[in-house]
């Protein structure tokens, strides 16, 4: 099971997985500040992996010049009497890296760390109203991750290059959407499982569940089987494709 936390090393030619969004904003050309693929990824890759912060944005670009993938200049703009600022540029050897990684690098199944379902999950330990009240916040919450990715698809629509950003940015606003209805289709569950637990459990534990040791144990195995099955469908399809070709 991979982890959870995009800071550990992605095992790919010695970077961390938060090395590669940093990396794949410049592969779109520009030559950026820090300060700029910080918006770069606020625009983007914070809908879908990774909202990093200037000092993480700043950490990986120093790795990243180190091993050689990006070159930097320091620009000042005497007239304008500001800070000189340090642009950020990819190199051969970074774009070679970075599209190695995009066509060969193994796919993590995404891992869902979702704490609103985590309180959900212990809702026997609380009461009703305040699983209302935070599935209400988090609607709010996803809502507007909704309308935000929605502008941003936009503005990434208007210049061709951009074109599979927009294509995510897109999914970015129907996914937040799709994560509304599931959370306000929960309040109505709320009530429901709140009947369904009065008068269940046993007298030492009322309401608390008692799976089986050797059911969770066999529904986790088929679950692992499963997903090893569908992955290597996915393999066996490409190899096919390769042949075809």
């Amino acid at each position: 099971m991979p982890s959870s936390d995009p800071t550990q090393s992605s095992g790919f030619a010695g970077l961390r997985s938060t090395s590669w969004p940093v990396l794949g904003i410049l592969s779109f050309g520009e030559e950026l500040s820090g300060y700029d693929l910080k918006k770069w990824a606020s625009y983007s890759v914070r809908f879908f992996y990774w909202s990093p912060s200037f000092s993480q944005v700043y950490s990986e670009l120093k790795k990243l010049e180190d091993l050689g993938y990006v070159t930097s200049r320091t620009v000042v703009d005497d007239e304008a009497r500001v800070k000189p600022k340090r642009l950020y540029k990819i190199t051969d050897a970074g774009m070679a890296v970075m599209r190695s990684w995009a066509r060969e690098a193994p796919i993590d199944p995404p891992v869902l760390k979702h704490g609103v379902m985590l309180r959900m999950w212990l809702g026997h330990l609380t009461e009703p109203e305040q699983l209302k009240d935070a599935l209400k916040e988090h609607i709010s919450y996803v809502e507007g991750m909704s309308r935000q990715a929605a502008l941003d698809a936009r503005d990434s629509d208007v210049e061709p290059t951009w074109a599979f950003a927009h294509m995510v940015n897109k999914w970015s606003e129907r996914y937040y959407a799709a994560e509304s209805e599931l959370a306000k289709q929960m309040l109505a569950d709320i009530d429901e499982a709140v009947e369904r637990m009065h008068g269940a459990g046993t007298p030492e534990h009322p309401g608390v569940p008692k799976p089986t040791a050797s059911h969770s144990i066999r529904r986790s195995r088929e679950a692992q089987q499963e997903y090893q099955a569908a992955m290597k469908a996915a393999r066996d399809a490409d190899d096919e494709a390769e042949h075809e070709d």
